[in-house]
């Protein structure tokens, strides 16, 4: 079983940047691709960044690639994604998820392929 819990969201104004955090429990942690996913306000939930187990490959929704980037840190049991240059429309709750597969080489960018959540963090974005 793993536990997901996220921090670092907030209210920032646009051109802004934040940092999120996901702390992981769970033995297989260092073992897992991890993803970030955000919803908005009457929207789907969407992918927005993987890492695989390594940290050695990483992807992007088109919508970020550039702004944003993941990391992860298996010494901590942590994942982050560092937002720069926010934008009003990435203004969502961001969802932790990770993978119960292990050593997969490339993260996927498909929710169901994600077996455990976070609680999400909100980011707001002012313009």
């Amino acid at each position: 079983q793993v536990q997901l819990v996220e921090s670092g969201g907030g209210l920032v104004q646009a051109e802004g940047s934040l940092r999120l955090s996901c702390a992981a429990s769970g033995r297989t942690f260092g073992r897992s691709t991890m993803g970030w996913f955000r919803q908005s306000l009457g929207k789907e939930r969407e992918f927005v960044a993987g890492i695989n187990w390594r940290g050695s490959f990483t992807t992007y929704a088109d919508s970020v690639k550039g702004r944003f980037t993941i990391s992860r840190d298996n010494a901590k049991n942590t994942v982050y994604l560092q937002m720069n240059s926010l934008k009003p429309e990435d203004t969502a709750v961001y969802y932790c998820a990770a993978d119960d597969s292990v050593y997969t080489t490339i993260p996927s960018q498909a929710e169901y392929e994600y077996d455990y959540w976070g609680q999400g963090t909100q980011v707001t974005v002012s313009s």
